[in-house]
């Protein structure tokens, strides 16, 4: 027990000596990098060379730290500006998004008379485009990406931008369409059929301009069918009666599309189904 105990002591004294070592190697490592030299440095004009040298280059990470160190020199000045501005570019081109949206953010209301300014609304929403995931993943930077899209073309209607921006949220939108189907179809999938129904009829409410409009009608009539087949005698008519109207809605709606045919094939299974429960009625009545 005791030698166990002095293991286990030693291999926790030697975790910690080589963290403490691995610290050490990483500080003198930027201690002893360009950056860390040109950081020693006193002369702010020199730092400032540097970091427009590094930017030019594209070595975003280098210049970021070297405009980060510069802004208490120059804040105020006429350079602050462009600075902070090549500052939130460096955070985009690192591809660390989140603090680019909020540097970009932070550019428009320090400088909300800069003629960056309409630029970095446009990036600001950018960047929670960048951040919008795969479509089964929250969709939370994917719908603040659309808003602050919006309110960027609200805000500056002739902008050159617009265009881009109306693009962004026409991706978004498709997104968030195609989330909201692979739920509904989830639904129907597992066989809540009332969920699947009511989830593709708000689809389609949702995204009335779809181009899968007739698709989502007809996966809720089909939905409606399978919850009217699997019910109980008493509620199945009424059910039954439900696929018909929908099915009929279809026709109206959408008198164009390819799915007409497999419609009419439920409307038409939906009536027989009827029929042969109003001749058992009639039989058991007689």
């Amino acid at each position: 027990m005791r030698k166990t105990a002095l293991l286990i002591i030693g291999i926790v004294t030697l975790s910690s000596c080589l963290h403490k070592i691995s610290k050490i190697l990483k500080a003198n490592s930027h201690e002893n990098s360009t950056v860390g030299r040109i950081l020693k440095s006193d002369d702010a004009e020199y730092k400032y060379k540097m970091a427009e040298q590094f930017y030019a280059n594209k070595k975003f990470n280098e210049a970021q730290e070297l405009f980060e160190d510069l802004f208490k020199v120059y804040k105020g000045t006429d350079k602050y500006e462009d600075m902070y501005y090549k500052w939130a570019y460096c955070f985009y081109y690192e591809k660390d998004y989140a603090n680019a949206e909020n540097t970009f953010k932070t550019f428009t209301e320090t400088f909300p008379n800069s003629t960056k300014t309409e630029e970095c609304e446009y990036m600001r929403a950018y960047s929670f485009y960048k951040q919008s995931p795969k479509v089964d993943l929250d969709q939370t930077n994917t719908g603040r990406a659309i808003a602050l899209m919006q309110a960027f073309i609200n805000t500056h209607p002739t902008s050159l931008r617009v265009k881009d921006a109306n693009d962004i949220i026409d991706k978004c939108r498709e997104k968030l369409e195609d989330k909201d189907f692979k739920s509904a179809q989830l639904y129907y999938d597992l066989g809540y059929f009332k969920a699947a129904a009511i989830c593709f009829s708000t689809v389609n409410e949702n995204y009335p301009d779809s181009k899968r409009s007739d698709e989502y009608k007809l996966q809720e009539i089909k939905s409606y069918y399978k919850y009217a087949e699997l019910s109980t005698d008493d509620k199945r008519p009424e059910r039954f009666e439900k696929v018909i109207s929908e099915c009929s809605d279809f026709n109206e709606r959408f008198k164009e599309s390819k799915l007409l045919s497999e419609v009419n094939k439920y409307k038409t299974q939906a009536n027989n189904y009827l029929k042969t429960i109003k001749n058992e009625q009639i039989k058991k009545a007689s």
